[in-house]
């Protein structure tokens, strides 16, 4: 299950090249079925909220992508390290595998800010002891050929290389017991 925000949800694509329809393709013949939970939009809070609910469809692996739009809001990052933790908590109470894919903060936040940012996604990941994708738009961030004209959501070929970083951590998570 994807659970993330517009990054994971397809914003501004064809259905066809949503993350989870091109994982799907990379998973051809294999009994792996995607489920993409993701919300345009979606903060960390919003994600807390809903997460009981998308947990109903039983899910042996959620993909966890929030927090970009907490740290675009200029959110208190520690509200969104409090979040995360308890999307977390509920996910690992369940048996749920989970691998946290991570966002750095834009520069003009600061500092300060971004420090806080963009310690939360490693000390989750070491504190849970999860697997973590370090930086989900890595190599698409600030490519204007690898994203749409809102320079913020991928376009086809961006989701394609998101696809392509994600896989041997999910083949790895599924198919390791």
């Amino acid at each position: 299950m994807l659970f993330g925000d517009s990054l994971m949800a397809g914003y501004g694509l064809t259905q066809n090249y949503h993350l989870d329809k091109v994982l799907q393709r990379k998973f051809n013949g294999q009994n792996v079925k995607f489920i993409n939970a993701s919300v345009s939009g979606d903060t960390t809070k919003g994600g807390l909220d809903r997460l009981d609910w998308s947990l109903n469809d039983q899910p042996n692996l959620i993909i966890l992508g929030l927090g970009a739009n907490d740290m675009l809001r200029g959110i208190n990052p520690e509200v969104t390290r409090s979040n995360l933790d308890l999307i977390i908590k509920k996910v690992k109470d369940k048996n749920i595998k989970i691998i946290l894919t991570g966002m750095l903060a834009q520069q003009s936040y600061g500092t300060k800010f971004n420090e806080k940012f963009n310690s939360i996604y490693p000390d989750l990941a070491k504190k849970h002891k999860i697997s973590l994708y370090p930086f989900l738009l890595e190599g698409i961030a600030l490519n204007p050929s690898l994203n749409l004209e809102d320079r913020k959501h991928p376009n086809a070929k961006g989701v394609e290389i998101i696809a392509e970083g994600l896989y041997p951590l999910i083949k790895k998570e599924i198919f390791s017991e």
